[in-house]
């Protein structure tokens, strides 16, 4: 579709908002003013500020069939520069669904951290004003606004353990056994990789003792640990043994509030895997099979079934893993509102320490828009789907303790991780709400470093691809080595 903007710069909210109602178009952002007037049957939207004697006239625009439609409305020029812009996009949000003839749960919210947006309002304003803007001012559910709320009480216990001088290191091994249909990550099959693993492993090490080195320097505190990627558990015992050895002998664990491992897929999991997890200090794990319908796994690419995901669950329970995280996803390909509920059912008769339902989320690098696959659709069933989670799930005991959203999201839904009280994924936590710094390893980790004290942040980004992280590392790490000077700056 092609999207019209005149007289502003809020391009890129508007653009959110245009993709909130048509996810999968590709937008044309243009200030021509001879588009509007244009023939064609195309979609097309505009946004306009103009002038209006001590007033601002807003206009939003959108054409369907070859025929304009418009909302207008009169604003004080004394408004600020965000607050124009909400209004402007709740203009075009309110147009989209007026001829679209639907709404969305999370309204007019773009953003990917909307617990994030309420604590912010609610410290500024106060809960009551923060619900409000949630509710009139952008259109989002009561339902969305009291999850959200429940979300955020949970993380404000979390929270309060940070330091300034707080961080977490995440690892990256961006190897999987397939790719699933759905996943955009830069992530490599295991077969078509092989030759790259030995020495990815051992450039690997060297970058975490890199770092746990920089983090001594600068006098950092070590608050969690997290192994994802990709799978980690397609690296050999061996393998993980020497990445988790060089972990433990690089850094200060004295303060370490947890360990997570992926163990994303059942599939590449055993006990000699297990063993060697634990044995490293590893406190909690992550057991994926994203649904418990062995149709739909085949459907999207997992090679595992789900007897192989209660093995696993069991093997671990019996290595001693008292804190285990399953992932559902809402959504996915050939799946339908009663095999989800089953899928719900059947994680909640395991009772994991804590559950995660993502909702699929249609990415331009996946599978499912490269092959064009025309079954993936299943938005009219997702919102249903993410529903009965939160009530089985709240039921059950289990409490949100973070949440994000996705663009292109199905239904417009969530992300929400679930917990037993006293089982929340504290890494989860930190890096959605960038508490403190992320110190990150392995290709295509990006460290984030979050001034103490302050809201600046700043990345840096390693080499995305194993075979460029291990011919480029040491151009890399002298990249890094801007972590300490970052630190010099604060302290």
């Amino acid at each position: 579709m092609i999207l019209i903007i005149k007289g502003h710069s809020f391009r890129f909210e508007i653009e959110n908002i245009c993709r909130l109602f048509v996810p999968q178009e590709k937008i044309v952002v243009t200030d021509s003013p001879d588009i509007e007037g244009s023939g064609g049957e195309s979609m097309a939207a505009l946004t306009s500020l103009e002038e209006s004697g001590k007033d601002i006239l807003m206009t939003a625009g959108l054409k369907q069939g070859g025929r304009w439609e418009y909302l207008k409305e009169q604003v004080s020029s004394n408004l600020d520069k965000n607050e124009l812009e909400r209004r402007l996009a709740l203009l075009l949000y309110r147009l989209f669904a007026k001829l679209l003839k639907f709404t969305l749960p999370w309204g007019a919210v773009t953003g990917v951290r909307p617990v994030k947006l309420m604590r912010k309002l609610a410290a500024s304003q106060g809960e009551a004003a923060a619900i409000n803007l949630f509710r009139e001012g952008l259109l989002v559910s009561k339902d969305k606004v009291d999850l959200c709320l429940q979300t955020l009480g949970v993380e404000n216990e979390i929270l309060s353990r940070s330091l300034p001088n707080s961080f977490s290191l995440y690892i990256s091994i961006p190897f999987c056994p397939t790719r699933c249909d759905y996943c955009s990550f830069v992530s490599h099959t295991v077969e078509r990789a092989a030759k790259l693993i030995p020495e990815y492993v051992e450039r690997l090490c060297e970058e975490i003792e890199y770092t746990g080195r920089l983090s001594k320097q600068i006098g950092l505190r070590l608050e969690t640990i997290y192994m994802g990627g990709g799978t980690p558990t397609t690296m050999t015992p061996s393998q993980l043994g020497k990445i988790l050895a060089a972990v433990e002998s690089s850094f200060d664990m004295s303060y370490l509030g947890e360990f997570t491992v992926e163990a994303g897929r059942p599939d590449t999991i055993d006990m000699d895997k297990l063993n060697t997890i634990k044995a490293a200090g590893v406190t909690r794990i992550s057991i994926n099979p994203q649904t418990l319908q062995d149709d739909v796994l085949k459907t999207i690419g997992r090679r595992h079934t789900v007897k192989q995901f209660y093995d696993a669950f069991e093997a671990a329970r019996k290595c001693g893993f008292k804190n285990i995280n399953a992932d559902l996803i809402a959504g996915l390909p050939g799946d339908s509102i009663e095999g989800f509920k089953s899928s719900i059912n059947g994680m909640l008769s395991l009772a994991p320490e804590s559950i995660t339902v993502h909702t699929l989320a249609i990415k331009r690098a996946s599978n499912l828009v490269k092959n064009q696959r025309e079954d993936y659709d299943n938005g009219a069933h997702t919102v249903g789907m993410v529903d009965f989670s939160i009530a089985q799930l709240k039921a059950s005991g289990y409490r949100p303790y973070y949440l994000y959203r996705q663009s292109k999201t199905l239904g417009g839904t969530e992300n929400t991780g679930w917990a037993k009280p006293g089982y929340e994924g504290l890494y989860n936590v930190y890096i959605m709400d960038e508490t403190h710094s992320i110190l990150a390893c392995g290709a295509g980790a990006v460290t984030k470093l979050r001034q103490p004290g302050g809201d600046y942040i700043e990345r840096i980004f390693n080499y995305k691809f194993p075979y460029e992280y291990n011919s480029r590392f040491d151009d890399m790490i002298l990249r890094k080595g801007r972590v300490a000077s970052f630190y010099e700056t604060f302290y």
